[in-house]
This record gives structure tokens, sequence and C-alpha cells, in this order.
């Protein structure tokens, strides 16, 4: 297949710059796998959409503050640092801060050996050792007052908006762009279908008697990288960290057993439950790891039987994972409907749930 096979047309107004003004008061399309017929509903419908007895699957993972502001010394030039993915458990012996893949801007400058200070009263800094493939560069950070980095990431840092948020972010992102199952740091991006949710409707879910469970996938930069190939099958995405708790995959299996519909809230989800799956003939098995599993059309599901998502980019490889789920023509057509209703497009939008 051909990546221009997942194009849409998408008035730029149509996306969301703001969340919803309550989680739960997003709008929601309903979209059969089987048919592609479609209805319009709201997130706070979830509970009747759904059947007592499903078991909703969610990503745990939680945004840092990843974009920082600073100045190169000495010359005082402004940078912009995005931190992608820290690339050392801890400091070598003798070695003090952290080791981390990051995103500078300008960069031009910004060879190894040169010096980007944060401020702040922790001292942040930061030194590029190394430049890397699409400018990207291993970078080390470190304080001056011996302030752990995370901390101090966590007082200087901004919330790393999607590009197409064309704005500052603002301090109520900090609270928006997190989900409320939000638990084990380390994602650049939010798993924005868990934006939806809040504590009332997860009591109204529970009372529905459908079921939760959590996993967790770290949302790397990869997840806004562009699909630069002309087939389907030749694109690679970025390696993330997952984990399984072993109550999650007991529950989760306890569902496959029941022959209980398993819906994936998100696309990240959805990736470990079927990487998982798929290594282990249908189950899911407590552990922790790396995946890239690409999911495209024709992709054969083994554990997702429901999916809740937002709507993405075109061409993206998100866009693919929801074609690959409910069929390509169902989920342009679910697209046009959603263009035509004036629905709010990607992170802070509205969402579609597949069933």
């Amino acid at each position: 297949m051909f990546v221009n096979d997942f194009d849409y047309d998408l008035p730029r107004e149509l996306i969301a710059q703001e969340p919803a003004a309550e989680r739960c008061t997003a709008r929601l399309l309903l979209v059969s796998r089987e048919t592609g017929c479609s209805s319009h509903h709201t997130v706070a419908d979830l509970p009747d959409l759904l059947r007592p007895g499903d078991l909703l699957v969610v990503n745990d993972t939680r945004v840092f503050p990843a974009r920082l502001l600073g100045r190169r010394e000495p010359s005082g030039g402004a940078v912009e640092c995005l931190l992608i993915a820290r690339m050392d458990e801890k400091p070598a012996a003798g070695e003090a801060g952290e080791l981390w893949e990051s995103l500078m801007h300008p960069g031009q400058k910004l060879k190894p050996g040169a010096q980007v200070s944060f401020g702040g009263a922790s001292g942040l800094r930061a030194e590029v050792l190394e430049q890397r493939f699409h400018g990207r560069r291993v970078t080390r950070l470190w304080t001056t007052d011996g302030t752990p980095v995370s901390a101090a990431v966590d007082a200087l840092g901004h919330v790393p908006l999607p590009p197409y948020i064309r704005r500052r972010d603002r301090p109520t992102d900090r609270e928006r762009y997190q989900t409320m199952f939000a638990r084990y740091r380390g994602s650049v991006a939010a798993p924005t279908a868990g934006l939806h949710f809040s504590p009332p409707l997860l009591a109204a879910l529970q009372t529905r008697g459908v079921e939760v469970a959590a996993l967790t996938l770290h949302v790397g930069y990869g997840t806004f990288q562009p699909v630069r190939v002309e087939r389907v099958e030749d694109h690679q995405i970025e390696r993330e960290a997952y984990s399984v708790s072993t109550e999650a995959a007991s529950v989760i299996n306890r569902a496959i057993d029941e022959r209980r519909r398993v819906v994936a809230v998100g696309t990240t989800t959805t990736r470990v439950l079927e990487a998982v799956g798929r290594a282990h003939g249908g189950r899911l098995v407590a552990g922790a790891g790396t995946t890239d599993l690409f999911i495209h059309p024709p992709f054969v599901f083994s554990v997702t039987g429901g999916l809740l998502t937002n709507f993405h980019l075109p061409k993206s490889s998100l866009l693919m994972l929801v074609c690959a789920f409910a069929g390509r023509e169902h989920v342009l057509a679910a697209y046009w409907t959603a263009v035509t209703a004036g629905y709010r497009f990607y992170s802070y939008g509205d969402a579609m749930v597949i069933l």
C-alpha cells in the first residue's frame, strides 16, 4: 500500500488548540467495525455504548515537561531543547548528571562541546556530546547545586505540546495534557485518548459493569515524525518502552478466556496489547521491554476487540493503525463524516470509538 492512500483533507480550523471545557464533554463518533456505520455522541455517553463485562485497557504513562528553554554559553543565544529519551539508567562511576537524546533548536551551531544553561535555582545545564541523525544530539544534563536532574526538569520544563498546537504552553496544560491515569513518568506526548476520562466517567463505567486495567507505554518523539517513504511497508517506527504488570496481564487474560471484549484506549495501548499478544499466542505476559511494532493494513489483531482513539494526522502511522483495525474505507469515511460535522481533531480534539 502507498502512504498517500491514507491522506485526507482537513480544514486548519478543525485542529483543536484548546481542550474541551470538561474532559468527558468532547464529541464521540461511534463507528461500527463491521459496517462502518456511524452515529454522533459525547464521551459522557461511553457507558451506554459499551457492554457490561467489557474491559477497557488504558495507558498509565505520565508526560514530563520535556521542553527546556535556555541560553548558549558564552554567546547568550536562545536555545530550545526537547528531551526525547534518557540513555542511561544511572550515571557512570565518577560522572555527574544524566545522558539524554535530545533535539535542539537552532541546532546549526550546537556542535559537540557546546554548553547551554537553563537557569533556575538548580543551575540546570547541558553539554552536547554527539550529533546524530535528523538533528538529534546526545547531551549530558546536570545541576550545579546537586538537585536531581528530574526535579530540575520538572521545575523548569514546559509541557511538550505537539507542533500543530500553535500557541505557547500554559500552566493549565500541565493538568489538561495529562490523563487521569498518569502514573509512571516517561512520555514526551500524552496518550491522547485517555485525556477524555474523568473520575465521574470512570465511576459510571464501573457502575455499568465495565472493567478497567492499565499498562504502560512511554510515548516517544517518533509519534510526531512524518512517514517519509512512499510505500507503507518501508516505514519503520521508533522503539518505545512498555511494561505490563502481573495484575494487568491477569485481568486481560481473564477477559480473553471469558470471551469478553477488550477495548483499547488509544493506539499506544493497542500496540502493547498486540506486540505482547503476538509474542505469546494471543495472551498477555507480565514484563517490560521495548516495541517497534508498526500496525498497518493488513494486520490480524489477536487481543484488541474495540478501540477508542482521537482523530489522527493524514498519512500518519497512527491513522494506519486505525485503518488496520476497522478497514481503510470505513475509517476514511468516518473521518469525512467527522470533518463535515465539525469535529475537533488531534491531541486536544474529539474522539471516535470503534466497536
